[in-house]
């Protein structure tokens, strides 16, 4: 399990979240559950509502669009905040490809942070129009 500080220090290292205070980021992890998972792990399908916003502590993973790789993520890198703040499906299928240590906000809990931390919203929605799938 992370220590708290260890936890404020990768949130902060989350490009979306770079700019915030430490006060900022400390209200951020408090509200990430810190989960471990093997490899092989589904955490996101193409097609599928998204519920959660995961940023990877430790370990890796794979992103498919159908079927076919198109990014890897490693420690640091996040999922999930297209679907939260469009409420689409999924844009891809993303799969740990080793042991994986991962930090999860709830959606409840990224639409509160979006609403009391205005300042991310726009930084938010750069990420998104970076990671929108080309058609």
């Amino acid at each position: 399990m992370l220590r708290k500080n260890a936890k404020i220090e990768l949130i902060g290292r989350v490009p979306l979240f770079a700019q915030c205070s430490k006060r900022e980021l400390a209200e951020i992890a408090a509200l990430a559950d810190e989960l471990s998972l093997p490899a092989g792990r589904k955490l996101a399908a193409e097609g599928a509502a998204g519920h959660e916003f995961v940023v990877i502590a430790e370990g890796a993973a794979e992103v498919k669009r159908r079927g076919r790789v198109v990014n890897r993520l490693r420690a640091g890198d996040f999922l999930g905040e297209i679907a939260l703040v469009t409420g689409q499906k999924r844009t891809a299928t993303v799969t740990t490809t080793e042991p994986s240590r991962l930090l999860v906000l709830t959606a409840p809990a990224f639409r509160s942070l979006l609403r009391d931390h205005p300042a991310l919203q726009l930084k938010v929605l750069d990420a998104l129009a970076e990671r929108l799938p080309t058609e």
